[in-house]
């Protein structure tokens, strides 16, 4: 019987989650509070609520006093946070310019769980959040717990596809985690709240949504929005599913300024409908002013094409997915075109400093690349913190043609991942010559190939360029007698495993 009873209980405290055209059963699960970073590392992913604190304890500043860090921006005043995003390219529209005149604002982003890292184009919503905690302001993360599981049309010319609770619920931990480390080390004075939508969606019935939220809704405003409306216009066309995603979102800026005080929502700028889906339900549901809303704008090349994609795919913030080798290196390769709008975009420099910068690029005897050095080590630090940076550098160094770095094979071995790699028996490579080593590593195509490289001075061992197309590799060139480097020019290269 208590068996019977127990599983009675469990399964009336189950409850209807509202996924507009289906019905979904979710367990329960009460939303918890963590005053303590060390604690919200250690919690089980999904737990939906935590408030962090940025701590500034002495023995923090003692190890940040014998290391020396960069330098983060300073709290600056508390009204003029639109004019600082206004004059670094931040701001691409604002509801009502009243949100000026507000001396303390509480300001969220929502970010959807849908991978377990977040990317590049997510970057320009942490720095302007990262701007208002500057500017003495409060700030609110919000996951999207719920509005994962039905995904947002914006700039999506396809349906997203569907993801199971398991995989939200760990997108959801890495993403909390990722975001609590960068706006740790931001600068900011403020605290933040990391917040999860699905606390109050789960309980949500539809009957209860259509009354209190869907007659306040016209069709004809949410078709005109533009993400709608070139889906509609697509021959993929909308779902139901997608359609209702602003009036989703639209109450998640409703909800929490009616319980919890946040008065702004920002967002890319393809989230404009989405986020005057907010401020119009505000209006008219608790018929008051004072709810704003704010986009930046996407981030783009000179030439109109997105920024935040490789070769290899997205630019992820993660270290996990993207070593902060390969992130330095990205913003390293930036052009000289982008390098300027960039650093006042992504970085937290001083506006005169970036002109400055900008100014001695036009000048005779300007050494190339300072700029993009400037911008991959301030964003760098930024996302990875000064270990990551440490690491990306030290990984930069180690792999420049010509460089004095002396190699081991634990240094080539933590940037193995970044880089061709292959596995030769001992007997095809000692006492083999650099030329025939080359080819069967992969390196160059043919052997003629690598004699011209080698003529031209471009063939390198271990960073050594090579003289003679007569060397051979000798046991003093494996390095701790396990591995070799090889770089055809400076951006071809392989780590060659002795095996």
């Amino acid at each position: 019987m208590a068996s019977t009873a127990v599983s009675l209980a469990n399964a009336v405290s189950k409850s209807f989650i509202f996924s507009h055209n289906r019905l979904s059963i979710s367990p329960f699960r009460n939303a918890t509070s963590y005053h303590n970073i060390n604690n919200f590392r250690k919690i089980k992913p999904f737990t939906h609520s935590y408030f962090i604190k940025c701590l500034h304890s002495s023995s923090l500043q003692e190890e940040a006093a014998v290391k020396p860090q960069h330098r983060q921006s300073p709290t600056i005043s508390t009204s003029n946070i639109v004019d600082i995003l206004q004059q670094r390219g931040l701001l691409d529209s604002i509801t009502n310019h009243d949100m000026k005149s507000q001396s303390t604002l509480k300001v969220y982003c929502g970010f959807d769980p849908t991978a377990e890292s977040l990317h590049l184009g997510n970057l320009l919503g942490i720095i302007v959040l990262s701007w208002f905690q500057r500017c003495g302001h409060k700030v609110v993360i919000l996951m999207g717990g719920a509005t994962a599981r039905i995904g947002d049309p914006s700039g999506k010319s396809v349906e997203r596809p569907e993801l199971d609770t398991k995989a939200i619920e760990n997108n959801t931990m890495h993403i909390s985690d990722i975001i609590t480390k960068i706006l740790e080390n931001s600068g900011g004075t403020e605290s933040f709240e990391i917040l999860n939508n699905y606390d109050w969606w789960k309980d949500f019935k539809m009957l209860d949504f259509l009354k209190q939220v869907g007659r306040y809704a016209r069709v004809g405003t949410m078709t005109a929005k533009e993400s709608v409306k070139r889906r509609l216009e697509s021959e993929q066309g909308l779902s139901y599913t997608e359609f209702t995603y602003q009036l989703l979102q639209g109450y998640d800026f409703l909800h929490m300024f009616q319980n919890m005080g946040v008065n702004v929502q920002i967002g890319g700028s393809d989230q404009w409908g989405n986020i005057t889906a907010g401020t119009d339900l505000i209006r008219k549901i608790l018929q008051v002013d004072g709810a704003y809303g704010l986009t930046f704008p996407l981030l783009l090349k000179s030439d109109g094409t997105k920024f935040g994609k490789s070769e290899d795919g997205a630019i992820w913030l993660s270290s996990a997915m993207l070593s902060p080798y390969k992130f330095y290196q990205y913003f390293f390769s930036v052009p000289d075109a982008d390098v300027v709008r960039f650093l006042k975009m992504l970085t937290f420099m001083e506006l005169e400093e970036i002109n400055e910068l900008e100014d001695s690029m036009k000048r005779t005897g300007y050494v190339p690349n300072t700029a993009q050095r400037k911008l991959a080590e301030e964003v760098t630090i930024f996302v990875h913190g000064q270990h990551g940076l440490d690491e990306a550098l030290k990984a930069t160094e180690t792999l420049k043609p010509g460089a004095d770095t002396k190699l081991d094979w634990k240094t080539i071995e933590a940037i193995a991942e970044d880089i061709p790699s292959c596995s030769l028996p001992y007997e095809q490579v000692l006492n083999i010559s650099i030329v025939d080593v080359s080819v069967s590593s992969g390196l160059i195509d043919s052997k003629s190939a690598a004699r011209r490289l080698l003529k031209q001075g471009g063939l390198y061992l271990n960073n050594s360029r090579v003289d003679g197309e007569n060397k051979r590799i000798e046991v003093e060139d494996i390095i701790d007698g396990k591995i070799l480097l090889l770089s055809a020019g400076k951006k071809n290269k392989v780590v060659v495993r002795i095996s």
